[in-house]
């Protein structure tokens, strides 16, 4: 990993008739984010330039046609394709699906070659992207296929950061997924990450409970006894600081989160929605557990509001300076790594 100088920020264009192009060009449009990073959109310079024109937006593009034409400090649009693409703003199309997949997958390529040094998703429809050559639920999963690790998503904002046990799993399924393999394997992933990615040198980790009243001693259902509660145990007699599952019906209300590095959810909705509730649009979405960075905000498509010029675009922003950060502290995790004597000698 290089020093963190002028980061190259890589960036799928997402589904074309969502928010996803508007709120990539206002971050980009205040020229003091060109100081922070350089961006290169995976898309197509005309197609951008005439969502910019419509939206009455002012970010200068410079259309490059290979990644090493790239010019810091510059809003760099890599085109990946040549024909136009016909658009309609909030329409679920299934062409404009093949874009965004076409965007992401030459962005994953190119983080996987180094050429981009973080890599920032906007968002996509899940179902128009499907199709005979992508047949994955989203980004995550593919990037879990294409790159190093185990993939977890960890919803970030501020010193609030919510990880998940099951992500994309009918709540009906989840318990049958839950086993002490899979709770070790996420709850070291989150530990590691807080570790290398956010720069905590013991981190605290809080677990929620599957059930309600974390089972009620096995009244309302077993699994926190049989499952989660004995494989915490043994983490944290391995010396993981983890502790759990608690209650998650007023965890969250009771500011019983602001006690912990991470909180871990045993579905998506129930960590999504304090999350969402607490992090007012300005969080961001961190695939941890990989051997690269991705981010994304914490929103999706917005198809009611596309092609109005109304998108709120900070928690694309966010999502971007997270990258960032997240590259950066990795770096310094790096340089301790390889040499702790050293830099304890400066800290002194």
């Amino acid at each position: 990993m290089k020093k963190a100088e002028n980061i190259i920020v890589g960036i799928s264009i997402g589904d074309l008739n969502g928010i996803g192009s508007e709120v990539i060009l206002k971050t980009f449009e205040d020229a003091r984010m060109l100081e922070l990073c350089t961006p290169v959109i995976f898309a197509n310079v005309k197609v951008l330039s005439f969502i910019k024109k419509t939206l009455e937006l002012t970010a200068p593009l410079h259309g490059i046609d290979k990644i090493e034409q790239l010019v810091i400090g510059k809003i760099n649009v890599l085109n990946i394709w040549r024909e136009g693409v016909d658009l309609n703003f909030g329409n679920n199309d299934e062409n404009v699906g093949k874009y965004a997949i076409k965007s992401f997958i030459a962005a994953t390529k190119a983080l996987k070659e180094n050429h981009i040094d973080v890599l920032v998703t906007a968002p996509i429809n899940k179902y128009n992207i499907q199709s005979e050559d992508f047949k994955f639920p989203g980004h995550t999963d593919y990037l879990n296929q294409e790159l190093e690790g185990n993939a977890l998503m960890l919803m970030v904002q501020d010193s609030l950061r919510v990880g998940l046990l099951t992500d994309h799993v009918p709540v009906n399924e989840v318990s049958k997924h839950l086993n002490e393999k899979l709770i070790l394997q996420k709850i070291e992933t989150i530990k590691q990450s807080l570790i290398q990615d956010f720069g905590i040198t013991k981190p605290k980790i809080a677990v929620l409970a599957l059930n309600p009243h974390a089972g009620d001693n096995g009244v309302i259902g077993k699994e926190d006894d049989e499952i989660i509660k004995p494989t915490l145990k043994k983490l944290f007699d391995k010396g993981t600081m983890v502790f759990g599952p608690f209650a998650a019906d007023g965890f969250f209300g009771s500011n019983q989160y602001e006690k912990y590095d991470a909180v871990v959810a045993t579905y998506h909705d129930q960590g999504l929605i304090p999350f969402k509730t607490l992090s007012f649009g300005n969080g961001v979405n961190y695939t941890a557990g990989l051997n690269k960075i991705r981010t994304s905000p914490d929103h999706g498509t917005a198809y009611e509001i596309a092609g109005k010029g109304i998108a709120d675009y900070n928690s694309f922003k966010e999502a971007v300076y997270t990258a960032i950060d997240i590259y950066n502290s990795r770096f310094q995790f790096e340089e301790i790594s390889k040499n702790p004597l050293k830099t304890k000698e400066k800290q002194l």
